[in-house]
This record gives structure tokens, sequence and C-alpha cells, in this order.
């Protein structure tokens, strides 16, 4: 972000529209909202959409890093982000968490594919690959229509 030699630099927060306490996640989905919106091929006609759009980028470099946050934030003088309380990691029952639950199995019930008929023969004049991709339908139908 470019200033002028007075011009306090601006706070990288109120570019990207967050607060001190912002989450990584947070920063992330305010930075793809913020730049869907700024983008300068969302905005043909606005000139100052460049501008505005380098600079989310910018802020966003800064944030976007943990290592980069914490040393923006020691020098603007912004409290440090509390960190999340350490949790016992909950134990899996003998049923598992509950689908749906983070973490829990993707569960799926059986399957059943039908093929959708024969496959059609190639082209005269296939080259080898068609062919043998041609076998290979009539072989995972399950040899009921024999192609050949």
């Amino acid at each position: 972000m470019t200033t002028g030699p007075g011009d306090p630099p601006p706070d990288l927060y109120q570019v990207l529209g967050v607060g001190p306490a912002a989450s990584g996640e947070e920063i992330t989905r305010a930075w793809r909202a913020r730049a869907r919106a700024e983008h300068p091929d969302a905005r043909p006609r606005d000139t100052g959409a460049p501008a505005r759009f380098r600079a989310l980028a910018e802020a966003y470099q800064v944030l976007g890093d943990p290592a980069r946050r914490a040393a923006y934030d020691q020098a603007a003088g912004h409290t440090p982000r509390p960190r999340p309380a350490a949790t016992e990691p909950q134990r899996p029952t003998a049923a598992g968490p509950p689908a749906g639950a983070p973490g829990a199995p993707l569960r799926a019930g059986p399957v059943r594919v039908e093929p959708l008929g024969p496959a059609p023969a190639p082209e005269p004049g296939a080259d080898e690959e068609d062919w043998l991709a041609w076998l290979v339908l009539g072989f995972l139908a399950g040899g009921r229509e024999r192609p050949w």
C-alpha cells in the first residue's frame, strides 16, 4: 500500500473489514468476499478498483501469514489475540462420533450401478485405444452385452 510521506499507514484490519481478534478463517473469508467485490474485472468502469484491490491483496498478504500478522500487531500496537483454550481431545465412543460431526467418518449405504446399455462400436479406422476402450466397456457391462 502506498501512502504519502505524512500519511499514517492504513489499518489492515479495517481494509479487510475484520477486527484484530479475527481468526485466520475469518480473515480468509473476508479477503475472498472483498476481493470478489472489488476486483477490477468485476468493476471495469471504476478507475479506483485496481488500487482498492491492491490494498486488499497487500492487507491479506500480511494478515494471512501468522508470523507477519504477529509482527504487524506488535508494530501497530494491537492487543495480542487471545489463544483458544486448550481442550482435552474428545474420545470417540464405541459407536463413534455422531454422523455429521467434525471428524466423523463418511458413511454411505449400498450403491448399485447399472450399465446404460451396450457401448457403441468405434468408427472404422479408429485407433487401438478406441478399440481397447470399447472392449473394456463391454467387460464392465458384466459380459451380458458382448461387443463382439
